[in-house]
């Protein structure tokens, strides 16, 4: 057993975060400084993946550009839909290359498509496809989201990765809403007429978080999977019901958060800085919202949040379309507020299911007489594969979204003179769809604990054994759910045939983006 954390900050070969003694001896700090500037890189990437947001509310017939309602939305879209591509190498180039090594490249990438930007937005006789590339350039900020929540997730333990994760995905949210009130800030201090203040600010940011994370970052060889786990992942139903879910939560954060200033802009007719006034605030609050929506998931579990979530996403769609009718700017803003909320809780919440659903399965294919230690393994594997997938499909929902609002307010002329009402409908028939596949698959029929912590419901009695010694949980047969390694699987005393291999397998771990099962048994 390691007792003491290594020195060397380039790789560490033994890292046992279970291991109390390990962790409060310098185990603990180890893991925290490479979380805060995990939060700094993904910060930055996801202030330039959503740079055009800001940049388009500048680009006006009064500095020169002619750009049409459905080009903006052109120009946001392409950074979504790349960013959302890239997330599944991005989590896989952190197996292969380390946390410490791929940060710094991917946080010293994000200097290409800043710098031309910087360039090109000063040029308003450039044409649109330059500005599309460059669009597509600052897509590679999108993927900074899933190599750090790779990374992060192997230097916590199962009972505080819930909290460490939901800070990293927050403070990585908020990078939408910084680089929204930097622009009303320039927009407010120096006019509407130049956007290349906006990206300048972030070239010495991005070149200092490089060199942070070359210096005090480290490699995990415990980040390293094994092969296989994302073809795997294919083949469950479980990634698609989730991703679908995860569209509906994290592609409304993200597909909202970019057009929200062009929906105003062609709704209202808002001038820049009315525009840029309202659309940090909704950003800000979903991003805080996301820890919340985790901790809300552990005490009701992740499917009754979710479905909760969904319903009130459907009440928010519906406020926007009487907003819509009525010209009402108040309620019109107040409605997609309360949608950022709830789509931040919702994104909490639907990552919380992730490892509850596959360490259920685990635990039937151990009633099944499936050895303990292998099903608990396979699981763990699985919910890291699907973690993956359903981050990069659900940013996929962000594009769907921008999409919708580019035909809609498209069709009105080159001055956007549309209706949003056609995309809110559709938004709104989304959303139903999410609520019946909640029900039907994690909720009906009993099933409302996916996503509490444990996978199941199992009967008293049940205890987990954890690196401070086994606690008793109300569950009968409960499966350690968390990211981290070295996490141990539970059971139970009489709770059936097969269930007291669980008990054998001491040391399997199950990762996931929530909180981990250790978190439930606190008194």
């Amino acid at each position: 057993m390691t007792t003491s954390p290594p020195a060397n900050k380039r790789w560490i070969e033994t890292w046992d975060p279970e291991d109390e003694v390990f962790w409060e001896r310098g185990g603990k700090y180890i893991a925290r400084r490479n979380l805060i500037l995990s939060i700094l890189s993904e910060h930055i990437g996801f202030s330039v993946w959503s740079l055009w947001s800001v940049l388009v509310l500048f680009m006006s017939p009064e500095i020169g550009f002619h750009f049409g309602a459905d080009e903006k939305f052109l120009l946001v879209v392409v950074p979504t839909l790349v960013g959302a591509v890239l997330r599944l190498p991005y989590s896989y180039a952190v197996t292969r290359f380390g946390g410490r090594n791929w940060t710094v490249f991917s946080s010293a990438l994000l200097l290409v498509p800043a710098t031309l930007a910087l360039y090109f937005v000063q040029r308003p006789d450039t044409p649109l496809w330059v500005f599309l590339l460059i669009g597509a350039a600052a897509g590679v900020g999108g993927g900074n989201f899933a190599s750090s929540m790779t990374n992060i997730t192997a230097f916590y333990p199962q009972r505080r990765q819930g909290w460490a994760l939901g800070l990293n995905a927050g403070g990585g949210n908020l990078g939408v809403a910084a680089v929204q009130l930097l622009g009303l800030l320039v927009i407010a201090t120096a006019g509407d007429r130049h956007p290349s203040y906006v990206v300048a600010v972030y070239l010495p940011l991005i070149v200092l978080a490089s060199l942070l994370a070359a210096v005090f970052m480290d490699n995990l060889a415990a980040v390293r999977t094994p092969k296989g786990g994302q073809r795997e992942a294919l083949r469950s139903r479980h990634t698609w019901w989730i991703s679908l879910l995860y569209i509906g939560t994290f592609g409304s954060f993200i597909g909202y958060g970019f057009a929200f200033g062009l929906v105003l802009r062609y709704e209202f007719g808002s001038t820049p800085l009315e525009a840029a006034s309202y659309t940090f605030l909704g950003p800000l609050l979903g991003s805080l919202a996301r820890p919340f929506g985790g901790r809300l998931a552990d005490r009701w579990g992740g499917a009754r949040v979710t479905l909760a979530t969904f319903l009130g996403m459907g009440v928010g769609t519906a406020v926007l379309l009487v907003a819509s009718a009525r010209s009402s700017f108040g309620l019109f803003v107040a409605g997609f507020t309360a949608l950022f909320v709830l789509s931040g809780i919702g994104n909490g919440s639907t990552y919380k299911m992730i490892p509850a659903v596959f360490a259920r399965e685990a635990e039937e294919a151990v009633t099944r007489g499936r050895d303990a230690e292998r099903a608990f393994t396979d699981a763990r594997r699985l919910s890291g594969a699907v973690i993956g997938i359903a981050g990069a499909v659900g940013a996929l929902g962000g594009v769907a979204i921008n999409l919708a609002f580019r035909g809609a307010y498209g069709g009105g002329g080159a001055d956007g003179s549309g209706s949003g009402s056609p995309a809110f409908w559709s938004f709104l028939a989304f959303y139903a769809v999410c609520v019946t596949v909640t029900w039907a698959v994690y909720l009906r029929g009993g099933s409302g604990a996916y996503g509490r912590g444990t996978a199941g419901a199992p009967a008293a009695g049940g205890r987990i054994r954890a690196a401070g010694g086994p606690r008793t949980v109300a569950p009968a047969a409960a499966a350690v759910t968390g990211a981290g390694t070295g996490v141990t699987a539970v059971s139970a005393a009489g709770a059936g045939p097969g269930l007291a291999d669980v008990a054998a397998a001491r040391t399997v771990s199950h990762p996931g983006a929530g909180d981990a099962a250790a978190e439930t048994t606190r008194a």
